[in-house]
């Protein structure tokens, strides 16, 4: 009779199950094409062992970290478990063949059952203490379907419930597969309960709760693909298949705009859900909604309408609900309707997931609805996805940075940008400014490209400037990208200057391009407007290649990035190297030898461009601790978890019209710490933590003295000779 109760429930499981799984399969095979996704499959390897075995993603956040290591082992483990039951159906006496009957393996499937118990308690505290009802959006949860986690967790409680019982059953029957060993000792205490029973009874228990407990993990497997916690199948799926630069670097595609525009309709960027390549569709897919990337985003953490985390579910939702109509245009599901997931369709328009900001929701039905409406438009448009929330992202990286499951927002946000730009022309009206800027002047303040060396004037040496046509000296160690904002923006002259003097003092040799430079691309590009970034990045490498230039060194993260992680898609390959990185190897060298203290306590901010985009955090820490007389304070936000100063993403040249301004956020975190300087090294950050701090000052909210100043310019007032004290007067007489 089990057999036969067993095995239906398990048929009817993995025949509902197996549709889902299928379905999900040719949805997302008929997005585009992604590439190189198994490119360097050993240090895919790696990552899939690093991030799904030993949680390192996870871990970063110590409690939800430790309790979910604990309930993933505990599946995995749990596992021979299941085998067991399944063994337990036909054969009362049954172990794995080989070590099913060891006591150890008792021990371990006792252990890590308690430890999944006590995952869950500490799963069930966090989500009571972070209740989106009760914190709104400060809570990582806030938009989450909170209804469906509580559902699993329960259901994980009932998995491992049922399972203790029957085992607890089985210690007193004599079928516990590793015999009556008190290294089972949860199941031993749980026999304890059981130990009066006669065995008759025992054996009903054991019976009852084995089918229950089979039961349990199919309705669980059944649930588990149609929610939100499709995670636990896809996201070493996704992990193994995501881009693997070193830190975030370049971003995902390099499309071949000239090919894309030659044609009678193109299409650049994405511009409906089905443009999406296949790899998008399954981030969509993966999304756990643990709103770490939310917690983390500046955005949302000023008020603005954009989540990382609702975006992506938004997406997900908006690709569910048109399947029928991709999948019939793919010739696979004519007339066929989507199963309805667990997560749902919210049939208030305005109440899908109680969050404003959230577009999905603005045309709830399945079908033809989805195919109607823009991916990008107003509430009124009934868009998908809000202008609003696209355009307030500064492509930090926050979000992918502390994604456990490796979605890649920040990609799907540009594609997004791409086709609002290129096809639509529909794009913050400053913005526009910008681009003509990049278009008529080769930088986006739109000034003439004689004031390009201008910073120069007063220096005491000459800077060596390579003209027209001319190769780079071979005496010439480095090529300096001074960049737009280091040639023309006032605060930024002043660090362009430093780090000139600091190259001269310590006898490197560098030369500049003068009014041969442009800008790298990088505003057009983070905005959107691939074909101008793609126009200014080849005549850039042309001209690179024409001067032989081989080692280049950049004080703008956004220049070093699209030089050294960019430009080797369109043929440009040099060794790049931010100025505190050479800066850091000269002092270590003593080429550079700080000298002079600087008393001051200094706070140093994380570029993102620097940080999280490209990893270089210990070479500006490194000078900063080589100074005599500095005190390092670190803030909360720092390193992998900084905090953006609101620039990035062409944010610098948009208008920040909703919430609080993210430098202003930042620059009240640096001020708690009571510093008497905030240095970065950024000429963005420069000006809009200058800007932050100049305003707190005009409130009387920061002391006068405080100072952002560039890394490069602390070293530099280390290395000037100290003011000598005034000789003594001779006495008198």
């Amino acid at each position: 009779m089990r057999i036969a109760i067993g095995g239906a429930i398990t048929l009817i499981a993995l025949a509902v199950a197996g549709r889902r799984v299928f379905w999900l399969f040719r949805l997302i095979r008929s997005g585009q094409p992604a590439q190189g996704r198994l490119d360097d499959l050993p240090k895919r390897i790696w990552t899939e062992i690093s991030e799904v075995g030993g949680q390192r993603k996870l871990l970063k956040w110590s409690v939800p970290g430790i309790a979910h290591f604990f309930t993933f082992w505990g599946f995995t483990i749990l596992l021979l478990t299941v085998i067991e039951a399944y063994g337990g159906l036909f054969d009362d006496d049954f172990h794995i063949p080989g070590f099913g009957h060891w006591a150890a393996i008792g021990f371990l499937e006792d252990f890590f059952s308690v430890a999944v118990l006590a995952g869950l308690l500490a799963f069930t505290i966090i989500r009571i203490k972070n209740a989106p009802a009760r914190l709104e959006r400060k809570s990582r949860f806030y938009g989450s379907h909170t209804g469906p986690a509580w559902v699993i967790l329960g259901l994980i409680t009932a998995v491992v419930g049922t399972l203790l019982i029957y085992r607890g059953a089985q210690y007193n029957t004599g079928n516990l597969p590793q015999g009556q060993t008190k290294w089972a000792f949860a199941s031993y205490v749980v026999s304890r309960i059981f130990s009066g029973l006669s065995h008759d009874v025992n054996e009903d228990i054991e019976t009852a709760f084995l089918l229950l407990n089979i039961a349990v993990i199919m309705g669980f497997s059944v649930l588990v693909v149609y929610s939100k916690h499709l995670h636990i199948g896809l996201a070493p799926i996704n992990v193994v298949l995501k881009r693997e630069p070193v830190a975030l670097g370049p971003l995902g595609s390099t499309p071949d705009i000239e090919k894309l525009m030659d044609e009678d309709e193109p299409i650049v960027g994405v511009g409906k859900v089905e443009d999406f390549t296949w790899k998008a569709m399954l981030d969509f897919a993966t999304c756990t909604e643990c709103g770490r990337c939310q917690s983390q985003c500046p955005a949302w953490n000023t008020g603005k309408p954009l989540s990382p985390k609702l975006l992506i579910m938004d997406l997900r939702d908006h690709l569910f609900a048109k399947a029928p109509y991709l999948l019939s245009a793919k010739g696979e599901a004519e007339g066929e309707q989507a199963p309805k997931a667990v997560t749902g369709v919210s049939e208030d328009a305005h109440a899908h997931h109680g969050v404003p900001e959230s577009g999905f929701g603005r045309v709830p039905e399945p079908g033809q609805p989805q195919v109607d409406r823009p991916l990008v438009g107003t509430a009124e448009e009934g868009g998908v996805i809000d202008p609003d929330v696209l355009w307030s992202c500064t492509n930090c990286g926050a979000c992918v940075e502390q994604c456990p499951v490796d979605i890649e927002h920040v990609d799907h946000i540009v594609d997004m940008r791409r086709y609002q730009v290129m096809i639509e022309s529909a794009f913050p009206s400053e913005a526009g400014v910008m681009l003509r800027n990049l278009e008529n002047n080769g930088n986006p303040w739109g000034v003439s490209q004689r004031t390009r060396t201008e910073w120069t004037e007063g220096l005491p040496f000459e800077v060596r400037i390579i003209g027209d046509g001319e190769q780079i000296p071979e005496d010439v160690e480095y090529l300096y990208w001074v960049g737009c904002a280091g040639a023309i923006e006032d605060r930024a002259k002043k660090v362009a200057r430093a780090f000139a003097e600091l190259l001269h003092t310590a006898g490197v040799e560098f030369a500049i391009l003068g009014t041969n430079e442009s800008c790298t691309g990088d505003p057009a590009r983070r905005l959107g407007n691939e074909y101008l970034y793609q126009e200014m990045a080849k005549a850039n490498i042309e001209l690179l290649n024409e001067t032989g230039v081989k080692k280049i060194v950049a004080t703008c993260p956004h220049c070093f990035n699209s030089l050294a992680r960019e430009y080797s898609s369109l043929g440009g390959e040099y060794e790049v190297v931010h100025h505190t990185q050479l800066l850091g190897k000269l002092v270590e060298e003593r080429k550079l030898v700080p000298v002079t203290p600087i008393d001051s306590s200094v706070t140093y901010h994380d570029p993102c461009f620097l940080g999280r985009h490209n990893k270089v955090y210990t070479p500006p820490r490194e000078i900063l601790e080589a100074i005599p007389g500095i005190r390092g304070q670190e803030m909360h936000r720092c390193k992998d978890r900084g905090f953006c100063c609101g620039a990035g993403g062409a944010r610098m040249w948009m208008e920040e019209k909703i919430g609080k301004r993210v430098n202003v956020d930042r620059m009240e975190e640096a001020l708690g710490l009571d510093p008497d300087v905030v240095s970065t090294a950024c000429p963005f950050c420069i000006v809009m933590l200058t800007d932050a701090v100049t305003e707190k000052k005009l409130a009387g909210e920061a002391k006068e003295s405080v100072e952002v100043l560039d890394v490069s310019q602390l070293l530099a007032r280390s290395l000037a000779p100290a003011t000598p004290a005034a000789a003594p007067a001779e006495p008198v007489g």
